[in-house]
This record gives C-alpha cells, sequence and structure tokens, in this order.
C-alpha cells in the first residue's frame, strides 16, 4: 500500500461539523492502518473538493482509491465523481484511478441500522414491537433508484423484526416526509415511534430532524418517540469501507474502476454530452417525478407478535390506504 492512496469522497455539508466528523473518521482510519496513506475530500460545501482531493491523493501515488463516502448512490456519485476521475487521469497520466462502489445498502448497513433500532427500542423500555412503529429516515433524491435502496431496508428490518409497521421517510426532495409518516402511524395504533436517521455524519439536515421530532412530541404527547443518530463512526462502517479496499486490492467486480449500476445510464450520458451540472439539489431527473416510497406490507396470513397471541387491533400488518 505504499504506493497507493485511499481517498474518501464525502458528499459535503453546509454544517462545518458535518465535514469535520469525516476529517475525523479518516484520522481514525489512520490509526486502525498507519501504514496506509487515507486521504479525504468532499463533493461540494467544503475547502477541498474533488479535483483538489484526486490532486493530492496522486501526489507521490502509483495508485489512487477512490471510495465513495456516500450511502445512497444518485446524481453527484453516478456522473459528477466519473467526470471528475476522468480528468484526473487526463492530469495524471501516470496514476491509476480506481473507483469501488459506493457504501450501498447492503447487509453491512442492515446491521448498523438494526443495532440502532435494538438501541432505541431500550431507550423505550422495550415495548411491544406490535405497537411500536419504526420510521427509517433517508436524505431523499431525485434519483429513483437511490430511494428505493432505502426503501429495502425498511422491508429487510420488517421482515427481520415483531414491528407491525416500517415507514419510509425523506427530509427532502420527495415524499412522503416525517410528519406524514407519524401520522400514519399513530392513526394506525402505534403508541410509540422510534425514528431512525439514514445519515452517516451530522449536518444541517440532523438539526433539521431534530426539531421535527420536538414539534411532533409537542402535537403528539400520548405518543412515546425515540430518535437515533447519525452512525458513521460505528465500528460496521470502518468494516465496509476496509472491504471495499480489499475487494479493489483483489482486483474483484465490486472494486473496479467504473461505477458498475450506471454504466450506460441516460441521465449521466445526457449529462457528459451537455456537460452540464447543477449544484442547486434541485431535481436532476425532472421526468422521474415523485416516488413516494411506502413501504406496503401486503400478506395473506396473520401475524402473531413476539409472544405467539393471537393477533389484535394494533396488532395486524397494514398496507397504506
Amino acid at each position: 500500500m505504499n504506493d497507493t492512496t485511499i481517498l474518501l469522497v464525502g458528499h459535503g455539508s453546509r454544517n462545518r461539523a458535518g465535514n469535520d466528523e469525516i476529517e475525523r473518521f479518516a484520522a481514525q482510519w489512520r490509526e486502525r492502518h498507519p501504514d496506509w496513506r487515507i486521504e479525504a475530500c468532499f463533493i461540494e460545501y467544503a475547502d477541498v473538493l474533488l479535483d483538489a482531493g484526486l490532486d493530492r491523493a496522486a501526489h507521490g501515488a502509483r495508485r489512487v482509491i477512490v471510495i465513495p463516502f456516500i450511502l445512497n448512490a444518485a446524481g453527484h456519485v453516478k456522473m459528477e465523481l466519473p467526470a471528475a476521475i476522468s480528468h484526473a487521469r487526463d492530469r495524471h497520466r501516470g496514476v491509476a484511478f480506481e473507483c469501488t462502489r459506493h457504501l450501498g445498502m447492503g447487509r453491512e448497513i442492515f446491521d448498523v441500522l438494526t443495532g440502532q433500532l435494538d438501541r432505541l427500542m431500550r431507550e423505550l423500555h422495550m415495548p411491544d414491537p406490535c405497537t411500536t412503529g419504526v420510521i427509517l429516515l433517508g436524505r431523499g433524491s431525485s434519483d429513483a433508484g437511490a430511494n428505493g435502496e432505502l426503501a429495502k431496508m425498511a422491508r429487510w428490518i420488517f421482515e427481520d423484526s415483531d414491528h407491525e409497521l416500517v415507514d419510509l421517510a425523506f427530509t427532502g426532495v420527495t415524499w412522503p416526509r416525517l410528519e406524514t409518516a407519524v401520522q400514519r402511524q399513530v392513526r394506525l395504533g402505534m403508541t410509540q415511534i422510534a425514528v431512525v436517521p439514514v445519515y452517516l455524519f451530522t449536518g444541517v439536515l440532523i438539526e433539521r430532524i431534530k426539531g421535527q421530532l420536538e414539534r411532533l412530541r409537542a402535537q403528539y404527547p400520548q405518543i412515546a418517540f425515540a430518535l437515533g443518530t447519525h452512525f458513521g463512526f460505528d465500528a460496521g462502517i470502518f468494516d465496509l469501507v476496509e472491504a471495499r479496499v480489499a475487494a479493489a486490492a483483489e482486483g474483484s467486480a465490486a472494486g473496479a474502476a467504473s461505477l458498475l449500476e450506471c454504466d450506460g445510464c441516460k441521465y449521466r450520458l445526457a449529462a457528459e454530452a451537455e456537460h452540464l451540472h447543477d449544484h442547486s439539489h434541485t431535481q436532476i431527473h425532472p421526468e422521474h417525478g415523485h416516488d413516494h416510497g411506502h413501504v406496503h406490507h401486503h400478506h395473506e396470513h396473520g401475524h402473531a407478535c413476539a409472544h405467539d397471541r393471537a393477533p389484535h387491533a394494533g396488532c395486524t400488518h397494514h398496507a397504506h390506504a
């Protein structure tokens, strides 16, 4: 690894504390592997952006392994990052640039999320999961595929637990929002609600979520809420990025130089043809429309909750109206 640089590419936040946490993650990762050269940069809202980060990583290296330090692949990962790497290859002809897959929504993140949910249930003093709703709260994207990845996590949690309601909500861009999901769960008889933010690090949106929960607690005093937090320093995240490095080192498909899920993507090809990119967080793919992202629970049989007893009115599988 002496001639290799590992470059973590974060999204970047207007809240400097979020960027500082990514830098701190990189510092802790260096402590775990003092013989590795690990750098960090950001796509936006930071001092060291993509071009500068790639140049810094290439200095004195023969190989750069780029890790999109992002949970869901949307426009930044599918279009902007590959374009920046292509330009870096032109600037540094003697350096091999490889880009791993983004962190994604696989079993590693699922384990982190279920750990968060277990902690929230303990905070609520272990209530009956049949009357305790779960809301996974993501950032939200104009890319339906990115939103669908979070929907997969909601479904996995539903099937792995005794919770009767596992819903999906977003803090921006798409729907439903947190307030709508809470309204639905209250209407369907939940007496506790665990809100699990799907965020690596702090930022403007984490602060917004805290404000929303304060308002919801006032609006629904009869409901016990438990709010999780960002989880970027979880041991599982260190294990995941190390697995990305190992895959790249072995030359496996997971560590291939291109981002396989977006090869030939019509949106990326169109963007590359026009050389346009909008940093304003407006929709990249307006024709996608709004994907409301609800998790639909359709079961053909009753589900006896945790203690092998018959379902009650608040303990049946609910489908969205």
